[in-house]
């Protein structure tokens, strides 16, 4: 047979295969699934960088209403909008519904983090992040947070003529993050060393999930992994300060770690701990 012919056959059958998983149903939000493996990923990638992910979703709220489907990261996905539907995803159990971030999310994130679970183990995550905001504990955190914002618009902001704000905000918002979350101190090289992590893991959340030499994803994951490296060294310093007597609200890690299950009296696994901090500062930061 004609080598041309037979490439031109397979091609073939591959794109029936595609088509016929990708057939509508009338049980399926409406709009395209958009082009296989692909879909839209170009498009959100393009307005996460540009800074205009939050333009790029009103929109399509508004093209296709609070409900509809995508294809992002190789995975079809349903989009849905507003607060009935944050309410469904987030108090359904798994046998209702299940939801799942995309690969580069969860493998960068962890798959311990609350974003990924359902039912008890959502609540029983949520309730221990939950402590970390008690009206009695953000007393504690008012005069960290005044004394990292002095410190910032006097390194940063004083006798300047021009400042650019976004960079800035950010970075004010990621010491917040490291003295509330951490209790790291000021002016230390493990913010310095952190926040070089942090900014490579950000770049490889948003990102084909190719894990090859020198793509994003693969830059995401290593940072991943020695931010990983560095929370675990954190949680046994943090440890030995419970030990001594030291605060058990005194920063996120240690509430954490004090925190105990009302049903069952366990604490939170050393890797359910590092994948929710490495969250709850993704988010912050983003934020």
């Amino acid at each position: 047979m004609n080598p041309s012919f037979t490439v031109f056959l397979f091609l073939v059958l591959i794109f029936l295969l595609l088509v016929k998983g990708r057939k509508s149903s009338n049980k399926l939000p409406p709009v395209s699934l958009g082009i296989p493996i692909i879909g839209h990923s170009l498009q959100l990638l393009k307005a996460m960088r540009t800074n205009t992910a939050e333009k790029w979703l009103h929109e399509r709220i508004q093209k296709y209403g609070s409900v509809s489907k995508l294809t992002l990261f190789g995975k079809p996905t349903v989009f849905i909008y507003g607060n009935e539907a944050n309410k469904f995803v987030f108090t359904s159990d798994s046998s209702t519904i299940s939801y799942s971030q995309t690969t580069s999310l969860k493998m960068i994130l962890g798959d311990q983090c609350i974003a990924e679970l359902c039912g008890q183990d959502h609540k029983r995550i949520r309730d221990a992040l939950l402590s970390f905001l008690k009206p009695e504990s953000l007393k504690n955190y008012v005069g960290k947070m005044d004394e990292e914002v002095r410190m910032h618009m006097e390194t940063h902001w004083k006798g300047k003529q021009e400042i650019t704000v976004l960079p800035l905000m950010k970075k004010l918002s990621f010491d917040v993050i490291c003295s509330l979350l951490f209790g790291i101190e000021q002016g230390g090289s493990r913010r310095d060393k952190l926040v070089t992590w942090f900014q490579q893991m950000i770049g490889g959340i948003w990102s084909v999930p190719i894990n090859l030499p020198f793509t994003r994803f693969n830059r995401g994951l290593r940072a991943s992994a020695r931010v990983r490296n560095f929370l675990k060294d954190l949680i046994a310093e943090k440890r030995m300060e419970l030990k001594k007597g030291a605060d058990p609200h005194q920063d996120l890690i240690t509430c954490l770690l004090s925190t105990r299950d009302e049903n069952n009296g366990e604490g939170m696994t050393e890797k359910e701990i590092v994948d929710n901090v490495i969250l709850v500062l993704t988010a912050g930061h983003d934020n």
